[in-house]
């Protein structure tokens, strides 16, 4: 028991304030010997990088997908009116009507269409 180590106060407060000092000057890491893993913080570095910035292109992805299934749904209401207001045109008593108010003289043929040939 002759060489244990007696921890005192003062050793403590000395430790301590090396490694505070280390810390604020930026030699804890060297102090450490942990540079040899470089490299393994470099490549976690790029991977965490390399998740976020995944994921905020998939986040982008989907807004832009959710504001064009919102576009999509508008413009197929729009083509349903327009189809309903074509095929209410295309009848046969819209046209006359119309065609009575703006005063034309047309009206349904009272004998069907004679075919001429060549």
């Amino acid at each position: 028991m002759a060489n244990a180590v007696k921890w005192k106060i003062k050793d403590l407060w000395k430790t301590l304030k090396n490694i505070v000092s280390a810390v604020l000057v930026g030699e804890l890491l060297l102090r450490l010997n942990i540079i040899r893993y470089f490299p393994h913080f470099a490549y976690l570095f790029l991977l965490f990088w390399l998740s976020i910035w995944a994921s905020l292109a998939t986040d982008t992805t989907l807004n832009k997908v959710e504001r064009n299934k919102k576009i999509i749904h508008n413009l197929e209401i729009e083509h349903a009116q327009k189809t309903y207001e074509l095929v209410s045109l295309s009848r046969r008593s819209t046209v006359e009507e119309m065609l009575a108010n703006m005063g034309s003289q047309l009206r349904e043929p009272e004998k069907p269409a004679v075919r001429l040939e060549k």
